[in-house]
């Protein structure tokens, strides 16, 4: 087959990205393949090309909604319309329309690990031919899976249900610890493996030190004047991105917006194509914006507020300069935020007590149990109020126990707690090692980048201009200038005496010769 052929007839291009050709043509011969590709490197266009190669439908787990409509706006755009995504933007109507109608329509069927939990969905799936299970950003089958989104874990008995269908495991992040998650939880015993660099030499890294967070707001507001747009500034608040977007609009910042999963599916879609198209500047978001939009002149990643794990970190900046361009990372570090990450953690997973106590009740008012039923869930979810994530971690839990020690009754009840605490326990302890090491990287005077590929199990293997802090770097090359763009506003334009005259003799130079 001539790949490049149909690369160009299909997308237009004449030429493939590092790594994208050799993932094709492995899929193409219906392997297994887990691909590790850079953000930017064009990890959609692997099961696209794919899809138009195999027969049959093209299945595409997404975590992120914003990250599926906005693939789903671009295949459209591109001129395929057998395209739909299966989430919770869609209505009632909707989704009885969909399950009403034969899905056969469609090549490409996007949907959440969520609704591959529901009965009807599965069913409807199951009348289909599905030629490629794609699962995009499967790093969060080891990062999100082992928590509050435990569908994650069960996506490899989908895709038996569904036939057991060649597999791709899309990512751009992943330690060797996340690779054999991704490769047990989806069942691939042999795949091929394409693991290419994490590293974008396109991107400087700084992490700026400040004393509080009134200093650090002020910071914020001096790089967001200084830096051409657009650009990104990341939140582990919703109420403090609302904040600090509100504070930027007040001091005569334009185009800014935040964007956070707590806003309703209208406003987030909104919000999103308007930083597409380039009608807003500046993003005030959580991590629920960014994951795989496609924003190739992103100029700058801010971090309001410092990650648990470096892995998130490392995917978040990789939104940055997709386009090639020089870009850059900074991690605004205040001490009154140190506890921050620690609390987020150990805010994430159930309460020992709470654990104990739903399971003492469940099975003192219902006897043995084998099964979870509905009716049990939300009899219990009445009288024991908590967050659906927390009991979805639990319902997944106590399940994956039933399975593998029996019912649970009086006579165990005390060993099925004790099983669940553990894993919370555990799981606690793990992150907490994770953000350590993030923190001994923010505070490391040893090359960052250096750092972050040695966590990924790579080398630094060449010189990288703009580097990082610790090699050296000047912001003065990432401000705003008549060559890196420029926003509206003559003061954020004006420049400096000394470089005034420099433009001025440089010019006077060139008219001479």
């Amino acid at each position: 087959m001539n790949l490049e052929q149909v690369l160009k007839s299909k997308f237009g291009f004449r030429s493939f990205k590092a790594g994208q050709k050799e993932i094709i043509h492995d899929v193409a011969l219906g392997n297994d393949v887990l691909a590790l590709l850079p953000t930017g490197g064009g990890k959609s266009l692997c099961y696209q090309l794919s899809g138009y190669l195999l027969q049959g439908t093209v299945l595409i787990v997404s975590p992120l909604l914003s990250l599926m409509e906005d693939q789903v706006q671009q295949m459209k755009s591109n001129g395929e319309k057998r395209v739909v995504a299966i989430n919770s933007f869609l209505n009632y109507q909707e989704k009885e329309k969909l399950l009403s109608s034969d899905l056969n329509i469609y090549k490409f069927i996007f949907i959440s690990p969520e609704m591959l939990q529901v009965k009807r969905w599965i069913i409807k799936l199951q009348k289909l031919s599905v030629g490629l299970f794609v699962v995009d950003e499967a790093h969060c089958v080891s990062q999100w899976g082992h928590d509050f989104r435990t569908d994650y874990l069960k996506l490899g008995k989908v895709k038996k249900v569904l036939g057991s269908p060649p597999c791709l495991a899309l990512t751009a992040t992943a330690t060797k610890t996340v690779i054999e998650d991704i490769k047990n939880y989806l069942l691939l015993t042999s795949p091929n493996e394409h693991i290419n660099s994490i590293d974008r030499p396109n991107i400087a890294l700084k992490v700026e030190k400040l004393k509080n967070n009134q200093e650090k707001r002020m910071r914020l507001l001096e790089l967001l004047s200084q830096f051409p747009s657009p650009g990104m500034v990341y939140f582990s608040s919703r109420v403090k991105a609302e904040e600090i977007a509100l504070f930027l609009e007040e001091q005569g910042l334009e185009g800014v917006a935040f964007y956070h999963a707590g806003l309703t599916a209208d406003q987030r879609i909104l919000i999103q194509q308007q930083f597409l198209l380039g009608q807003l500047n500046v993003i005030c978001c959580t991590s629920a914006f960014g994951m795989g939009i496609n924003k190739a002149n992103v100029r700058f990643v801010i971090h309001y507020h410092q990650p648990t794990q470096l892995e998130a970190y490392v995917q978040e900046i990789g939104r940055a300069g997709r386009d090639g361009e020089k870009s850059i990372a900074v991690l605004l570090k205040s001490d009154e935020d140190s506890m921050l990450p620690h609390l987020l953690i150990e805010g994430e997973l159930p309460e020992s007590v709470w654990v104990t106590a739903v399971m003492n009740e469940m099975v003192e008012k219902w006897g043995t149990i084998s099964t979870l039923t509905e009716e049990i869930w939300n009899d219990l979810a009445l009288r024991f109020p908590n967050n659906e994530v927390q009991w979805r971690y639990l319902s997944y839990q106590i399940t994956y126990y039933i399975e593998h020690n029996g019912p649970i009754s009086k006579i165990n009840l005390k060993s099925g707690v004790s099983f669940v605490i553990n894993q919370i326990e555990k799981r606690t302890a793990a992150k907490m090692t994770k953000l350590q090491s993030f923190e001994e990287w923010t505070q490391s005077k040893a090359c960052r980048r250096k750092a972050i590929l040695g966590y990924f199990g790579e080398s630094k293997v060449s010189l990288v201009e703009n580097c990082c802090d610790n090699c050296g770097i000047s912001l003065e090359e990432y401000v705003l200038s008549p060559s890196n763009g420029s926003r509206k506003d003559d003061k954020a334009n004006s420049l400096s005496w000394e470089r005034l005259l420099e433009k001025i003799l440089v010019q006077d130079i060139h008219d001479e010769k």
